[in-house]
């Protein structure tokens, strides 16, 4: 996990993104205190998008609909979407 603080995240945005992309975690910090995480997509919310994606699944960002039959491995569908929103 890397750290880094938000004057040097603003100068270094994209080269960020680009860790994050590539699966590493980045604590921001705020005067030595650490504030955010950003962290990569989930596979689970990977798995919504792709569904969404090929019109199997509809989600108008309430209770998602028409997923139906269609299982996946990993954690409930609700924890995912439940941690996405913090």
């Amino acid at each position: 996990m890397i750290s880094v603080g938000i004057k040097e995240l603003k100068a270094k945005l994209s080269s960020y993104i680009d860790k994050v992309c590539r699966g590493e975690r980045v604590v921001i910090t705020e005067h030595g205190r650490e504030v955010a995480v950003i962290t990569p997509i989930s596979k689970e919310r990977k798995a919504i998008n792709a569904l969404i994606d090929s019109g199997k699944a509809h989600w108008s960002g309430g209770k998602p609909h028409g997923a139906e039959g269609i299982t996946i491995k990993g954690k409930l569908l609700s924890e995912t979407i439940l941690e996405e929103r913090v």
